[in-house]
């Protein structure tokens, strides 16, 4: 396992090179320097000597890629891509565009972001399984039937709808929230407690209808025949035999969630102000703050490839038939 570990990592280093240098080639077409920097100046007539002051005390005043003008490694270390990437694969963020400390900024971002993250990860994955299960344990009925058409008008819906619908009928009809805000200490759950339940409600749909495919083909199987051939009961059988078999598909499913969560809590999180990593990557793409854009997809890369790897070595657990080499 540890050489597939290693051979795993190794694997990560120009995985990360080359979403760096697509996330870079994406700015610099619609960008450039110049674009950059009388943005952040924010004058109406701003002199090219302004300009060029910038972009040199940003570092923005050297070739993206290639300088013709050095010679021998330099012609690629001393370029824009070389000297803002490099740092980040040692989690050196540096400072953003505005003069603002990266690495500070995530770190105290991150725990907004993971008090709404984390329980709408694990209550979402909880309520679909359960919704799932309960569809197939009346499978072919008119609770099934009605449970998929659910699914499905829920999946029609737009996640925006999820999001001002819950804010006007609980924060202004009912009063029961605040609207929006974001509190550190005993008063956090009344912030964070909307946006949760919508996350989840939002995800019942997909992930239940999701979910059942799953149950579905795993009750068609032979040792589920010969589970309920001995009298075990339908609820032992799905609850105990299925779903642990099911348990693999149901992983993966979780790592390939991580990332589109993330992109999720930017919407979830400019709408309620929650002061997280959403909304920092939100108000990074307005003020065209390029370090922060690519420090945080450089992060959300990092954190995928990283989850990749331990839902493989998760596997191992789950199924002890299987053998990592």
């Amino acid at each position: 396992m540890f050489g597939y570990i290693l051979r795993r990592i190794l694997y990560m280093i120009p995985i990360l090179i080359g979403v760096n240098l697509l996330t870079f080639g994406l700015f610099f077409v619609v960008n450039t320097p110049d674009d950059m920097a009388r943005v952040h100046l924010g004058q109406k007539h701003v002199t090219k000597a302004s300009v060029d002051a910038w972009k040199e005390q940003h570092g923005y005043d050297k070739p993206l890629f290639f300088n013709e003008a050095k010679e021998g490694t330099e012609k690629l270390t001393d370029t824009i891509f070389f000297q803002k990437s490099i740092k980040l694969f040692v989690l050196q963020f540096d400072y953003s565009d505005a003069g603002r400390d990266i690495g500070y900024d995530v770190f105290q971002r991150m725990w907004p972001s993971l008090a709404i993250a984390v329980p709408t990860l694990i209550l979402g994955l909880m309520v679909n399984i359960i919704i799932s299960l309960l569809m197939v344990f009346y499978k072919n009925s008119y609770l099934d039937t009605a449970g998929i058409v659910i699914c499905v008008m829920m999946m029609s819906i737009s996640g925006l709808f999820y999001i001002i619908g819950g804010q006007y009928l609980f924060a202004t009809i009912l009063k029961l929230v605040p609207i929006s805000g974001y509190e550190p200490g005993w008063q956090l759950w009344k912030f964070i407690i909307l946006p949760i339940f919508i996350g989840v409600i939002g995800g019942i749909g997909a992930g239940a209808r999701w979910y059942r495919t799953l149950f579905i083909e795993e009750v068609n199987k032979d040792y589920v025949r010969t589970a309920r051939a001995k009298g075990v009961s339908e609820s032992v059988v799905l609850f105990k035999h299925v779903l642990k078999n099911a348990m693999i598909p149901i992983l993966t499913g979780v790592v390939a969630i991580l990332p589109l969560l993330f992109m999720g809590s930017l919407l979830m999180e400019s709408f309620f102000g929650i002061p997280g990593l959403g909304s920092y990557t939100i108000d990074a793409i307005q003020q065209q703050d390029f370090a922060i854009v690519r420090s945080m997809v450089f992060l959300g890369s990092l954190l995928y490839v990283i989850g990749l790897i331990l839902t493989d070595i998760s596997y191992t657990f789950v199924d002890p038939r299987i053998r990592l080499q």
